[in-house]
């Protein structure tokens, strides 16, 4: 089972070189496919059997499809920024993002840039609707399916001050919304498309008026206000949820969750990441999700198949791809997309199971669907979206021991230490949160201080992004490596911090980065400050607590405690990322930040 949030680790992107067991292309005409992570598995078996068949024919030539992970929001950036190969892995022929939105904002954005549109029509492969996953307990307290649910009525919960009470269970405490950053994940695009065409009253035509009337920016901002922390990726809520369900707490930690239906089935049988590693056996929680479509109205994610009109893609490689994609269309390929739990992209293969009430959703929702917005009007939500969305405190904490000075890339000595590229990918972090986000910088070693006698030193008090980016940029400037790693000390002095700094109406976490194990010369204390560190997390995110100060950390290079820094981020039901390979660190930083 993947961690969630893990952006840079093999569960969730493919490295450049990775061939996903498909085997040497040798001659053929190679179709390189960014396909979004929930169904790589399928994408990867179909090229291997498309690959290995008599249809894999472009005239005299053979033709390989060599499908990669890629999540749709980040190829998305890649597709309109820039795609570097040797980090991000092959440019695509085939790009099959969750949803076609995706699709339409790569060409608003190139077009904003002076590039060319690149990204055509694409037929859907598989479908999943939008739903708002719940508890089943919270559910019943709402009367659905008998009442049905929208948007307006979790804006009601998310308003109202008494939050379940005013439903008659007060003990399910305040109503906590989770929700993913709509720059990078299909469901959270597509959460903020839904609540927006709810708040106009329409169910298609969505314009930029209606993006500035009064009464859908408050209700934009109202429903953003009750968000517990955004995510890069639904995982990260999914996994939270089943281990406080593990633990019998779920209804803890978030009231209701923007998911696709597909990962309520998922998460109903035991696999809330829906990915079984080999030998894992999916267990059921003890509290399941009900699925629950909106009354006004939802979208669907359809994963199409975009063949690329881009100057790298040939029109041989088009044909070959074109090829592959009427393979994955064939009646007896979509069947096999209901074995992921999604429902067929052609009308010709019905619905079926897993598709069924005993898995918490309904094959006869969605009843009204929501038209996907035009491009200008889609990348111009996400721009309000910037405004409108939660604010953030967060504490970026820096680890400056020794090894940190050791060499990013052992095998290249001009790839600069890994402080050095940690150094720049702050410096860069710093224009991704707002301007009204409160920031603090700390750094963590051994002999630190005026005496030499500090572990933990703040350099950036918290202030607006606004006024202290530059003054932080400055600071991380002049930082050096040496000393040991307090790494558990920093933790705990961070996360006291946080709590004593705790705001109510802001999104309240702690970014730790560190690239080694606990070194803070009394290795036997070590077992009995973590268990107090771990302690302290739990008691602070379980429960009621008013004040969860979660705690994100990155493992950063080869010799990074990955177990530990798991064990924090499950303490603090948050998510831990990995930058195994230090090169990668400024993506994983903004997958980090894409929380706040």
């Amino acid at each position: 089972m993947c961690l969630a949030g893990v952006m840079a680790a093999a569960c969730t992107e493919a490295t450049p070189t990775d061939d996903n067991g498909l085997g040497d292309p040798g001659d053929c005409v190679v179709v390189e496919m960014a396909s979004s992570p929930e169904k790589i598995d399928l994408m990867t078996a179909l090229a291997k059997t498309f690959n290995d068949g008599d249809l894999a024919k472009l005239g005299d030539e053979c033709i390989f499809v060599r499908p990669q992970r890629k999540s749709s929001g980040a190829a998305a950036q890649l597709l309109y920024t820039s795609w570097d190969e040797s980090v991000d892995g092959p440019r695509p022929v085939v790009w099959s993002p969750a949803a076609s939105a995706w699709g339409q904002v790569v060409n608003q954005r190139r077009i904003d840039s002076g590039q060319q549109a690149i990204v055509g029509t694409g037929n859907p492969f598989m479908v999943t609707p939008l739903v708002i996953a719940m508890p089943k307990p919270m559910a019943d307290a709402l009367g659905y399916p008998a009442m049905p649910i929208g948007w307006s009525d979790i804006l009601s919960l998310a308003k109202d001050p008494n939050g379940w009470a005013s439903v008659g269970r007060p003990e399910f405490g305040a109503f906590k919304l989770g929700k993913t950053n709509p720059n990078f994940s299909t469901s959270g695009l597509n959460a903020l498309i839904a609540q927006t065409y709810a708040a106009s009253g329409k169910t298609s035509g969505l314009s930029a008026e209606d993006l500035n009337k009064p009464e859908v920016v408050e209700f934009g901002t109202s429903v953003e206000s009750a968000v517990v922390h955004y995510g890069d990726t639904t995982l990260t809520f999914l996994n939270n949820m089943y281990r406080a369900d593990q633990r019998s707490g779920a209804l803890n930690y978030v009231s209701a969750v923007a998911v696709e239906e597909k990962s309520v089935i998922d998460y109903n049988q035991g696999n809330p990441d829906g990915i079984l590693d080999p030998g894992e056996q999916p267990r059921p929680p003890k509290v399941p999700l009900v699925a629950m479509y909106p009354k006004e109205g939802t979208l669907f994610s359809d994963n199409p198949f975009f063949i690329l009109d881009a100057p790298w893609v040939s029109q041989e490689q088009k044909d070959a791809a074109r090829a592959f994609e009427q393979f994955v269309s064939r009646p007896e390929n979509q069947q096999e997309v209901l074995k992921f739990g999604f429902r067929p992209g052609i009308p010709a293969v019905p619905v079926d199971d897993p598709i069924t009430g005993a898995n918490g959703v309904d094959p006869n929702q969605p009843q009204t669907l929501f038209e996907v917005p035009r491009s200008q009007v889609l990348t111009e939500l996400l721009d309000k979206w910037e405004r409108q969305r939660k604010k953030a405190q967060v504490t970026l904490v820096l680890d400056v021991s020794g090894s940190m000075g050791d060499a990013a890339d052992p095998k290249n000595p001009d790839s600069g230490t890994k402080l050095d590229l940690a150094k720049q990918a702050i410096r860069d972090s710093i224009a991704l949160f707002g301007p009204d986000d409160i920031l603090s910088f700390v750094i963590f070693s051994t002999g630190l201080g005026p005496q030499g006698d500090q572990d933990v030193v703040e350099i950036v008090p918290p202030g607006r992004a606004a006024d202290v980016g530059e003054r932080l940029r400055a600071a991380v400037d002049v930082l050096s490596a040496e000393g040991n790693t307090p790494l558990y000390e920093v933790a705990k002095q961070t996360y006291q911090s946080g709590l004593e700094q705790f705001d109510a109406t802001r999104i309240n976490a702690v970014v730790l980065l560190s690239d080694g194990k606990n070194d803070d010369g009394e290795p036997d204390d070590d077992q009995r400050q973590l268990q107090d560190l771990l302690t302290a997390l739990r008691a602070g995110n379980e429960g009621q607590a008013s004040h969860p100060v979660r705690v994100f950390p990155i493992a950063y290079g080869a010799d990074a405690d990955s177990a530990t820094l798991k064990a924090i981020a499950e303490a603090s039901s948050s998510a831990v990322y990995s930058a195994k390979d230090a090169k990668t660190i400024s993506q994983v930083l903004n997958a980090v930040i894409s929380n706040f």
